[in-house]
C-alpha cells in the first residue's frame, strides 16, 4: 500500500518535512559569507550539490523562513558582496557546524561562536573554514528567487574559482580518495548520516561499452528466487552474454555438484545463493561462471 498526497493541500511545513526525509541523502554546503560592512556570516544548508563541470558550477539555497518569511543573513550578505567559499563538512566538524544554524544577531560572527578557525581566501572577501577538509572559492553568478511565500528557495548559481584540499584526504594519485573524507549528508529532522569507509561500496558504471539488460538474462536467472534485483542489475551489466569458460574451477562448485546432483531443484538453489555471495563481493564474472551451468 501507498499513501498518496497532494502537496498542494499540505502546510509548507508539512512539505518540508515530507521532502527532507524522502529526498536524502544530502550533500551540505557550510557558506562563509560577508556583507559590505565586513561582517563575516557562517551558516549551513543542505539544499546544495554541483550542476556542471565546465563551467565549474555549484548550487545551493538559503530559503526563506517558513514561520515568518525571512530571508537568512547568508542570503542578504551574497546580495552585498556575491562571493562565497563553500566549506565541505566532514565527521569531526559536524556538532559545530550545526551550532551555526542558530540564528544569531546578524552581527554575530558565527565563526567565534562555533569555534572555527578563519583562513584568508586567495581570490575573494569571505574567509575560508581552515579545519573543512575541502574549501572552494566561488564567485556568485546569479541568485535565482524561486517565490516570495515562507519555504521559498534562492539559488545561488556559484562558479568555483578555486580549491583547497587537505593533503591528508588525497591518495596515491593526487586524487581524492573517497574513503578518507568521512563525509557527513543530511537527512530529515535532527538525522544526518556519516560516509565512512566501512559503509562504501563501489558500483560499475556502464561507459562506452552497453550493457545486456535485465531481457538478455536467462529466464532461470532472471526468475531467481534468490537472486535480488541488485544482483540482476550486476549481471545485466556486462557488455556481453558470458560463454563458458573451460578453464574455471572453483571447489565449492564442485561440492555442491557432488552433495545436491540427485536433485536438480535443490542444485539451483545452491548454485544461486553462492552466485548471490559471489556478486556481493564484486565477482561478476565468477558469479556468472557459476550461474552457466545451469543455462
Amino acid at each position: 500500500m501507498f499513501k498518496t498526497i497532494h502537496l498542494k493541500d499540505l502546510k509548507t511545513s508539512e512539505v518540508q518535512n515530507f521532502l527532507n526525509h524522502a529526498i536524502a541523502p544530502r550533500p551540505i554546503c557550510f557558506a562563509s559569507t560577508i556583507d559590505s560592512n565586513g561582517n563575516v556570516n557562517l551558516s549551513p544548508f543542505s539544499f546544495f550539490n554541483f550542476f556542471s563541470t565546465n563551467p565549474p558550477i555549484a548550487i545551493f539555497s538559503p530559503s526563506r523562513r517558513v514561520r515568518n518569511n525571512t530571508t537568512k543573513h547568508t542570503l542578504q550578505n551574497i546580495l552585498e558582496v556575491p562571493e562565497v567559499v563553500i566549506n565541505i563538512v566532514d565527521y569531526e566538524m559536524v556538532q559545530q557546524v550545526s551550532l551555526c544554524s542558530c540564528e544569531f544577531p546578524k552581527e554575530t560572527d558565527e565563526f567565534i561562536k562555533s569555534g572555527f578557525t578563519k583562513e584568508p581566501s586567495e581570490l575573494i572577501k569571505p574567509p575560508r573554514v581552515k579545519e573543512s577538509p575541502i574549501q572552494m572559492e566561488c564567485k556568485v553568478m546569479e541568485v535565482k528567487h524561486l517565490g516570495t511565500e515562507g519555504g521559498a528557495g534562492n539559488l545561488i548559481i556559484c562558479e568555483i574559482l578555486m580549491m583547497h584540499i587537505n593533503e591528508a584526504i588525497l591518495g596515491k594519485n593526487g586524487m581524492i580518495d573517497q574513503q578518507k573524507i568521512n563525509h557527513v549528508a543530511r537527512l530529515g529532522g535532527n538525522w544526518y548520516a556519516k560516509i565512512s569507509p566501512e559503509n562504501l561500496f563501489e558500483v560499475e558504471k556502464p561507459n562506452v561499452e552497453l550493457g545486456i539488460g535485465f531481457d538478455q538474462l536467462p529466464e532461470s536467472i532472471k526468475n531467481s528466487k534468490i537472486l535480488t534485483g541488485n544482483h540482476l542489475g550486476q549481471l545485466a551489466n556486462v557488455h556481453e552474454m558470458p560463454d563458458i569458460n573451460p578453464s574455471f574451477e572453483d571447489e565449492k562448485l564442485k561440492n555442491i555438484f557432488q552433495y545436491f546432483s540427485g536433485d536438480p531443484d535443490e542444485m539451483e538453489t545452491e548454485l544461486h545463493l553462492y552466485a548471490a555471495q559471489l556478486l556481493n563481493e564484486g565477482k561478476v564474472q565468477d558469479a556468472w561462471q557459476i550461474l552457466l551451468v545451469l543455462t
